[in-house]
């Protein structure tokens, strides 16, 4: 007798070599759109640690999760995560002095020109504050203020974007129940063997401890810094990115939760590297990014204790990273994504940034039969090209430092940049010009408020922001910088809006280490 039941074609094979955060947010995107046609597989093992470094995110991560259907007050119930406004640098200019980088418009653009010129002009005459009274985003949080807010389509108030922090492992977790939940097998055990195919030399199983065998066709490399995968069975190569960003360690300590409850991340400039610090629900985070060349840990160590708002939860977890990137993230048929990738520290929140964006390549570029070399190649380019943009942003905060008189920083104020970073720079202290390239991460406002915040202010700029006579431009910057005092006065307080959205009841016991 025949069986009517329909068959359709063999499912495609996805196996992913790794959990943790970018493990579960890669099962949690190809469950949600790849469909019953594909059978995708995760190999992780519980004696295996994850880095957790991920706490602080930026707004696209509102993306990602409205893309996968995932309701806000839940991921914040569940995750203890808070609201991120922006980024405070401390110290980073020189000792004492401090800017935000807040997310949104700077100001607010004024014929054909944005902001930024017209406070170049009235800062030269002492007719302006600091740069920080015209951003919405850095009035509401310093100010420790936060709501959704929306606004109509002809209100001269700009949008108030956002990201979150949150508990990198219980994001993790969460992922995982959602992913397992859309059919995502998860299989337990340590990876002993990358076995490879001997005719193609594409990976073509995972030998477990246990010595069971998971075969796939695509397998995306999720192993963090060992890169199993791409590095220790394809042999891809990594490009070392040390004699820019030389910071080589970090110790991650959590502390008890402090009040206020702020919605930004801190990151404080130190004698061989910077502090962060990351308010949760339940607790916050604090690590001290460090280069081991300048500074031993048991001194890092005790600096970090120092410098806390709380009593330490846990004593301090040693982390050791080489910045930069693998040669080709996609070589043959593994995709690595996280930091099996590549690695830039956390100063600018982009970490699980780069997860996301490798995700939504591997989803674009996603093979229907065997891989072709040219997309590949367009896969790689474009991924290079997003990382070393990355780079740079975090490359110019070391440079533009004012922190004379300390070895480390002094070495960086005279390191050779790349090529584009030194051009973009040349172009802000000649003209106050800044040109995005393509669609690199970070847009005008965000390089405009750190060139700034680190001293770097052009004496002249676009001379279209000479057309308004003294008492105009008077008048203009104290409209903005009241109105967006206003408007931070109405939202409540970040503490009180938190509780009333999701209020979690966090337990220690929950939490990770980072």
């Amino acid at each position: 007798m025949t069986d009517p039941t329909p068959r359709g074609p063999t499912p495609r094979s996805i196996v992913i070599a790794g959990g943790g955060t970018a493990g579960w947010m890669t099962a949690a995107a190809l469950a949600r759109f790849c469909g019953p046609g594909w059978r995708i597989t995760l190999v992780e093992s519980e004696e295996i640690g994850t880095v957790g470094v991920g706490e602080a995110t930026i707004p696209m991560i509102r993306l990602f999760n409205m893309g996968l259907g995932i309701d806000e007050a839940e991921f914040l119930r569940e995750t203890h995560g808070t609201w991120k406004l922006g980024i405070e640098f401390e110290g980073w200019g020189a000792r004492g002095e401090r800017y935000m980088h807040a997310f949104g418009v700077v100001g607010r653009g004024l014929g054909l020109l944005p902001f930024h010129p017209y406070w170049l002009r009235a800062h030269a005459t002492g007719r302006a504050g600091p740069l920080g009274n015209y951003v919405l985003n850095a009035v509401a949080a310093k100010a420790d203020r936060f709501a959704h807010v929306e606004r109509a389509a002809d209100s001269a108030l700009p949008a108030m974007p956002y990201a979150f922090h949150f508990d990198a492992g219980l994001y993790a977790a969460y992922l995982r129940r959602y992913a397992e939940a859309r059919g995502v097998t998860r299989i337990e055990g340590r990876i002993e063997q990358v076995e490879r195919d001997g005719e193609r030399g594409d990976v073509a199983a995972l030998v477990l401890a246990s010595g069971a065998r998971v075969a796939g066709e695509l397998f995306v490399d999720c192993s963090g810094f060992r890169g199993l995968l791409i590095e220790g069975a394809l042999e891809t190569g990594f490009e070392d990115w040390g004699r820019w960003l030389p910071c080589d360690r970090a110790l991650a300590v959590p502390c008890d939760r402090a009040e206020p409850l702020t919605p930004y991340t801190r990151a404080t400039a130190r004698a061989a590297g910077w502090q962060w610090r990351i308010p949760l629900q339940h607790r916050t985070g604090n690590g001290y990014v460090f280069s081991s060349a300048h500074l031993g840990e048991d001194e890092a160590a005790a600096t970090l204790l120092a410098n806390l708002d709380g009593a330490a939860q846990a004593e301090p977890r040693l982390l050791k990273f080489r910045t930069g990137k693998r040669r080709r993230a996609w070589n043959r048929n593994v995709v690595a994504l996280g930091l099996a990738a590549g690695f830039i520290e956390p100063l600018e929140s982009t970490s699980i940034h780069l997860i996301q964006t490798g995700i939504t390549r591997l989803l674009d570029f996603l093979p229907a039969g065997p891989v072709a070399d040219a997309d590949r190649d367009a896969f790689n380019r474009l991924s290079d090209f997003e990382i070393e943009r990355i780079r740079d942003f975090v490359i110019l905060h070391y440079f533009a430092n004012g922190r004379e008189g300390e070895p480390f920083w002094d070495a960086l104020r005279h390191m050779t940049l790349p090529e584009p970073l030194a051009g973009r720079i040349a172009m802000f202290r000649s003209s106050g010009r800044i040109v995005r390239d393509h669609d690199e991460l970070f847009d005008v406002p965000g390089w405009v408020q750190v060139m700034i915040g680190q001293g770097i202010v052009p004496e002249r700029w676009h001379p279209l922001a000479d057309t308004l006579d003294d008492e105009q431009l008077d008048q203009f910057m104290t409209t903005v910088s009241q109105a967006y005092r206003r408007d931070a006065a109405r939202l409540p307080g970040h503490s009180d809006y938190l509780a009333r959205f999701c209020g979690a009841a966090p337990t220690l016991s929950q939490s990770s280490i980072a």
